[in-house]
């Protein structure tokens, strides 16, 4: 019997690549290479057949059993051990048996030749099987991919190189002699290690079956200083230690490339979008900066695409539908575009663009293209056709000196250019000025606001309303005298302290939708101010506070100040709210149910920038309001422009036949108190009245 049987471990790697089909290769090839190698007695032929057949077909099935998805991972490996066992028992148990039926072994041989049998198969199975599998690709194991590189061409040629030597030392050490020949098989167990750790699998299957050949061979034949084993227990300890020399290298070799497996599992699931499979927000982020990053780069354009309506496809087919329509655009944009360009989903309905080696005319053709291809994509959902546009933001770019950040805001600020001109169009942007560069300083200004109202870094200041007759100031307070005021609001730049007024950030907080958020933090604000100073409160007629348009129709906000009203001691009455003329003809429905609910708490109205809209006379008497704020742009103009004169007549009497009052805006100088008081205007207010200033030094002002 030979020390180790190499064709148990060619059938167990036919058995798990093909099948147990693959059985039916072993007793044709063995017959062979008993008639023609290694001739054996008549009556033994059939129980060698018959030993390797069945055991080939016993262990393949176990193997095929345990085993998983992977042939050759972990689990894959420990199924294939199982396999080998059973391969070796059942192989020995039958080929032992035809032995001492045919007179080969005696009975009190039978133990040595059952351990040398078993233990040579398996031997087999676990140095050649391996190598075998991995060098074929086994089936459902690609044993490298997906995987980060492993050591270079360098490091391999020198691992071989050392390979090489080891053998020769261990050749060199062994035939000087000596008990422990066998310890200098230390240096290819070393250097398997290091092929374990920094090479693919299939190079330590390999070395280590070579290895194993090599050791067999010398110590089997008893060359190069090696002793031939004598007895059934050398026999059983070079076996096992042959069978350890393939064995704990290849699992240290799977081992490490399942790490290896789970850590890229990991980064891929880490940068990767599980909705479309594209490269997420960070990847693209970090593929954008190395292209910033490269010495001599083309030229190219970073775009930032938003579909127009998905929400319509959200609420009326479903979420589910609206997801699998991101899935369709996601491969209708990665396919419309060169392979080279980078196609990220960067969440919801928005994806960014890397589009290489392109100038800015080649870019927005580009651009162009891929909205006509959305334009006529169709989703199937169901017995629906989904389909919607997109608009796109478009910066190109050439120059390395470019920062990320940068760059993606004003792709994004050029996207809702595009789609505040209607969407399905490109808007290219500049990387300095233009409208785009409005729209990233009003993006910025959010920002600040938004952090302002959460760190209450607002403040209130109060400019003083005069009556210009003595009936006015009577029937405007209703409660006798008494301040009368406007509150205005002041922003504190966190960075320098500076005060910023209102023109410099209303704007952005109606474009972004932050307008309901001021409201609601100046009136919460203020009523806390006025509770916690009773006596300063008790001088007041009359407090205005202004409210923005998106204020009139938001429930959550008026459920908050009728809450807010309902719990102060500071009377209702004396709050007057500040709504503009266009903002109350925007929805009047919902302006007049808003006016009647605050109207019974006691607050009064007034109509604020009135002569500058669109509110016919007739939507007068609908607005329950008490005060016409008559627009500072006709007032400063009552000494230099013809028509202004009787516009302000006309609204004062129009205020008067209603039993409205009128407030005059901008006042700026004594001579227009003199002409507002002629005109019979009841309220005057701007810098000739009171220069605004912090609440604190209005009410400590007598």
């Amino acid at each position: 019997m030979t020390l180790f049987w190499p064709a148990a471990g060619v059938a167990m790697a036919a058995t798990m690549r093909y099948g147990l089909r693959a059985v039916a290769i072993v007793p044709p090839m063995l017959l062979l290479f008993h008639l023609l190698l290694s001739p054996v007695p008549d009556a033994f032929l059939p129980f060698s057949l018959l030993a390797n057949t069945l055991g080939t077909l016993a262990g393949g099935w176990v193997a095929l059993l345990a085993r998983r998805e992977d042939a050759l991972g972990l689990s894959g490996t420990l199924a294939l051990l199982r396999g080998g066992v059973v391969l070796a028992l059942v192989s020995a148990i039958v080929g032992v048996a035809g032995l001492h039926y045919s007179d080969m072994v005696s009975r009190t041989q039978w133990s040595l030749a059952f351990v040398r049998w078993a233990l040579g198969d398996f031997v087999g199975v676990v140095a050649v099987a391996p190598a075998i599998l991995l060098a074929m690709g086994a089936r459902g194991t690609d044993a490298t991919a997906g995987l980060s590189p492993y050591a270079q061409e360098p490091e391999r040629l020198g691992w071989l190189v050392l390979l090489a030597t080891s053998y020769l030392l261990m050749a060199w050490g062994a035939s000087l002699g000596g008990h422990y020949a066998l310890g200098v098989t230390v240096l290819p167990l070393a250097l398997l290690a290091w092929s374990a750790l920094r090479f693919p699998p299939l190079w330590t299957a390999v070395a280590s079956l070579a290895s194993i050949l090599l050791i067999g061979m010398f110590a089997g034949f008893g060359l190069a200083g090696f002793i031939a084993p004598k007895d059934l227990l050398d026999s059983a300890t070079l076996l096992a230690f042959l069978g350890m020399l393939a064995l704990l290298p290849l699992l240290l070799a799977i081992t490490v490339q399942e790490r290896r497996r789970a850590t890229e599992h990991l980064l891929q699931r880490a940068t990767t979008d599980v909705l479309t499979g594209l490269p997420n927000r960070q990847a693209f982020e970090e593929q954008v900066r190395k292209q910033l990053a490269l010495p001599e780069p083309p030229p190219r354009a970073l775009a930032y695409l938003d579909l127009d309506h998905l929400k319509l496809i959200n609420d009326t087919a479903s979420h589910a539908a609206g997801d699998a329509f991101i899935r369709g655009v996601a491969g209708l944009v990665r396919a419309s575009l060169p392979a080279e360009d980078l196609v990220a989903h960067l969440g919801g309905d928005e994806f960014g663009l890397l589009l290489q080696n392109c100038a800015p005319a080649v870019a927005e053709d580009r651009a162009r293209a891929l909205l006509r291809a959305l334009a006529s994509y169709r989703c199937a959902w169901h017995d629906d056709a989904l389909a919607t546009t997109a608009s796109i933001g478009l910066v190109p770019f050439h120059t390395t000196d470019l920062d990320y950040a940068g760059l993606l805001s004003q792709a994004d600020a050029a996207c809702y250019t595009a789609k505040e001109l209607g969407g399905n169009c490109v808007c290219l942007a500049a990387l300095h000025g233009g409208e785009t560069l409005d729209r990233t300083r009003a993006m910025h200004w959010a920002v600040r606001l938004r952090e302002a109202v959460r760190r209450h870094d607002l403040d209130l200041y109060c400019q003083a309303i005069r009556p210009l007759h003595a009936q006015a100031h009577a029937a405007g307070s209703g409660h006798g005298e008494g301040r009368h005021f406007e509150i205005l609001l002041r922003v504190r730049d966190p960075a320098t302290g500076e005060l910023l007024l209102p023109d410099r950030f209303l704007s952005a907080a109606e474009r972004f939708g932050m307008s309901v958020s001021i409201d609601r933090a100046v009136v919460g604000i203020a009523m806390n101010w006025l509770e916690a100073n009773p006596d300063a409160a008790a001088t007041i007629a009359t407090c205005c506070i202004n409210l923005s348009a998106q204020a009139l129709v938001d429930e959550e906000f008026i459920a908050f100040l009728t809450d807010r009203l309902h719990r102060s001691p500071f009377p209702g009455s004396k709050l007057c709210l500040e709504i503009t003329e266009t903002s109350a003809v925007r929805d009047l429905a919902r302006a007049q149910r808003f006016i009647g609910q605050m109207r019974d708490l006691g607050c009064r109205f007034a109509l604020d920038d009135f002569g500058t809209g669109f509110c016919s006379f007739s939507h007068l008497h609908t607005l329950d309001v008490d005060y016409f704020k008559i627009d500072g742009s006709f007032v400063k103009q009552l000494r230099t422009s013809v028509l202004s004169v009787p516009i302000v007549r006309a609204i004062n009497d129009i205020a008067h036949v209603l039993d409205k009052h009128t407030i005059a805006e901008h006042t700026e100088s004594e001579e227009l108190i003199d002409a507002l008081t002629q005109l019979g205007v009841d309220f005057a207010q701007g810098y000739a009245v009171h220069r605004p200033e912090p609440i604190d030094d209005y009410f400590a002002t007598p």
